[in-house]
């Protein structure tokens, strides 16, 4: 806990200097109506993959930005500067890869991260990608969802009717706490009154076993109602606690390590 407070007091002091190029980058296209990607080209080692999508209708509200693309570059930059400070997974953060489901690029890694899927339209040829990269070993983490009274997203009916489209038969369950997910790296000890960076209620933690079978591989993790990453984000800025930023970190590095050895 202490490393990761260390790591995140020294990301704010970075972007506060200047001297983290990346950060000062990504400060800047956040607030650009159109994210520029920069996908660097597969070479082994660990590339955070962020999923884009068709945007339905309503889901610009943030800046007039597409939803799947809220805290890219900076999450994903920031939640792979604290895992390479305090494991040995040496992860790149040079570059932070963007692609469609049914991008066979895709497939070259092992874990895919996707948001906002309150606003996410999907396509027969994307729902058949997805059903195939899970087939073949691929873990998804579902962050940043809420429910629909915010911002009139769909919230979990439309996600699940999606998710019907690629698993017919797929079924969603509560996690507990003793998941070995939550015990990968850091001891997470409950996940009751989990801190929200904006949300009301309770953040609720879902997932999908392959075969529907919680004795087999899990498939996907989903925070809904909870935005993790706005943690990830925020951590530069100083808008948030370092005692909650930690467990926002905790829980993005367990799951991180989770999908690497699953």
């Amino acid at each position: 806990m202490k490393r990761i407070a260390a790591a995140a007091l020294l990301l704010a002091a970075a972007i506060a200097s200047g001297d983290a190029q990346v950060m000062r980058r990504g400060f800047r296209e956040e607030y650009s109506r159109t994210p520029r990607l920069h996908n660097v080209p597969y070479d082994g080692r660990f590339t955070f993959a962020r999923i884009k999508y068709t945007t339905a209708p309503g889901g610009f509200w943030y800046q007039g930005m597409p939803s799947w693309s809220h805290g890219y570059p900076v999450s994903e930059d920031n939640l792979l500067r604290i895992m390479n400070e305090v494991t040995l997974l040496r992860g790149r953060t040079d570059g932070f890869n963007v692609f469609a489901l049914d991008d066979p690029e895709l497939f070259k890694y092992p874990m895919a991260y996707i948001i906002e899927v309150g606003w996410w339209t999907l396509t027969d040829s994307e729902a058949a990608a997805l059903r195939a990269y899970l087939a073949k070993g691929g873990f998804v983490i579902v962050d940043d969802f809420k429910t629909p009274s915010f911002n009139g997203g769909g919230g979990w009916d439309l996600f699940e009717e999606n998710m019907r489209r690629v698993l017919p038969g797929a079924r969603f369950v509560d996690m507990q706490v003793t998941h070995p997910i939550f015990h990968s790296f850091f001891e997470i000890h409950t996940l009751r009154n989990f801190p929200q960076a904006y949300n009301s209620g309770e953040p609720i933690f879902r997932g999908l076993y392959e075969d529907n079978d919680p004795a087999k591989r899990l498939q996907m993790i989903v925070n809904y109602n909870t935005d993790i990453s706005q943690y990830w984000e925020w951590s530069g800025r100083g808008l948030r606690p370092f005692d909650e930023t930690n467990e926002a970190y905790k829980l993005g590095v367990n799951y991180v390590m989770y999908g690497m050895m699953h």
